[in-house]
């Protein structure tokens, strides 16, 4: 018996000392695996195959950001279920082959104007709410040609899926890669960047482009240059037109995805649509604001932090909303959560209803200024016929995009301060500062603060 536990190594003699083994070499594995892994999350299976190899490699000097814009939201956890990749990309294939609705369901008026978007009078915008007989004309752009080549357009309308869009114009941002791709996405899903010429000669100085090409791409992104100097000379009114008329510049896609440049896809595109809007059965899908639940929050914001420089041109805007029906968000509003929206991410199924929206959105964003939240419920509470959305929670908003800052101008100068024609005026920091009494916003002023003191 002495004999056989002599035989025995001391280390084994210790069932202490061997659990504390076995719960190290534990420790230390499942630490190397979610340090490893691409999701950092234990266990964390993907629904779907994706691309895990870059889709691009950026050079060195392009300087794209290291690190996104941190969120409290804790990324192992799903605030949305989404749907299985190839029932997602059945249906949406089906939806496709088998959809009759197209941009033609409108009526759009054409001819030559001065601007773009026609430069409607408020109460002609006005009469085109309500879109009742499918043979009136609804003013939507294109009252001058936009200038892209024809190779370029020809590709446009290639589409017949799923487009996703975004633009870059002043430089202002760099151009990220969509992360998780399924196996047979870009196989079903058009990727388009706008740009303009001084974009266009920045990814040209870092070599992503080669200007003796007449067609560009930086990874999956198909590039489209904009002559700017035939649209409107501030550069974000320009980054309006993709965004709201997507529908008319890809007249043949089904669905399609609008993503500020500022934005890295974090979730595949078919996903997006058939869990945000399929499945929901909606028109389109966005994000709830952060913060506001009303336009006047909004309106005040913008004003406060200098978002647009015409301040008395943001009090108009907002007295003739007032004067014409606009009301704080009121549970009465429901199923609409909140009448203040995160424009960066917008998904539509291109139909009646969302491409009569994105119209309408479109001439009130010409006619005051492109800061689209304080149009969204005026239009949207007006219209009809009705929009169906889903506005879904910040949460998931973060999920599905991270958000990086915007390039750093040269001379410090913010691209609104840039665009902003003529000298600039003198006037207040604030929309109402000593003429609420007199504001046509006055009973809608009452109702917000008297909502937050009950």
């Amino acid at each position: 018996m002495g004999n056989a536990m002599l035989s025995t190594p001391l280390i084994y003699q210790s069932k202490l000392l061997c659990f504390s083994l076995l719960y190290l070499f534990s420790t230390l594995f499942l630490a190397l695996y979610t340090s490893l892994h691409p999701t950092q999350c234990l266990f964390r299976s993907s629904p779907f195959d994706p691309i895990q190899v870059p889709l691009f490699s950026y050079p060195p000097t392009y300087g794209e950001h290291k690190y996104a814009i941190p969120t409290n939201r804790n990324h192992c956890s799903s605030p949305v279920y989404f749907s299985d990749y190839w029932i997602a990309l059945q249906e949406i294939q089906d939806l496709c082959r088998n959809s009759t609705v197209s941009s033609q369901d409108l009526r759009y008026m054409e001819g030559n104007g001065e601007s773009f978007g026609g430069n409607f009078s408020n109460q002609k915008r006005m009469s085109y709410f309500h879109h009742l007989n499918d043979s009136v004309e609804i003013p939507c752009g294109f009252f001058k040609k936009f200038p892209v080549s024809d190779s370029d357009r020809m590709t446009m309308e290639s589409c017949n899926g799923v487009a996703v869009v975004s633009a870059i114009f002043n430089n202002h941002d760099k151009i990220r890669q969509p992360k998780t791709l399924g196996s047979k996405t870009l196989d079903n899903v058009c990727f388009f960047m706008f740009v303009d010429d001084i974009t266009l000669k920045e990814l040209n100085h870092h070599q992503l482009i080669s200007r003796e090409s007449f067609q560009y791409s930086v990874g999956v992104w198909r590039i489209l240059k904009v002559s700017s100097t035939h649209l409107y000379e501030n550069p974000a009114m320009n980054g309006v037109i993709p965004k709201y008329l997507v529908h008319r510049l890809f007249p043949n896609s089904k669905f399609s995805i609008w993503i500020d440049a500022k934005l890295q896809l974090m979730v595949d595109p078919l996903l997006l649509i058939h869990t945000l809007v399929v499945s929901k059965k909606v028109d389109m899908a966005i994000s709830k604001h952060p913060y506001f639940t009303h336009t006047m929050e909004e309106a005040l914001a913008t004003a406060r932090w200098r978002k647009w420089w015409d301040i008395d041109a943001l009090r108009l805007q907002m007295e003739t909303y007032c004067e014409n029906g606009l009301e704080p968000w009121t549970p009465t509003k429901l199923p609409y959560p909140s009448d203040v929206p995160d424009s960066a991410l917008i998904l539509r199924k291109h139909g009646p209803s969302s491409n009569l929206f994105s119209c309408l959105m479109f001439n009130e964003l010409e006619a005051f200024n492109p800061r689209d939240q304080l149009a969204f419920a005026y239009i949207r509470d007006h219209m009809n016929p009705k929009l169906r959305l889903n506005m879904f929670e910040v949460e998931v908003f973060e999920q599905v995009a991270l958000e990086y800052r915007h390039n750093l101008q040269k001379d410090r100068t913010s691209i609104r301060e840039i665009s902003k024609p003529g000298k600039p005026k003198r006037v207040s920091q604030d929309l109402f500062v000593n003429s609420s009494c007199c504001s046509k916003c006055q009973k809608y002023l009452f109702e917000m603060w008297g909502e937050y003191h009950n």
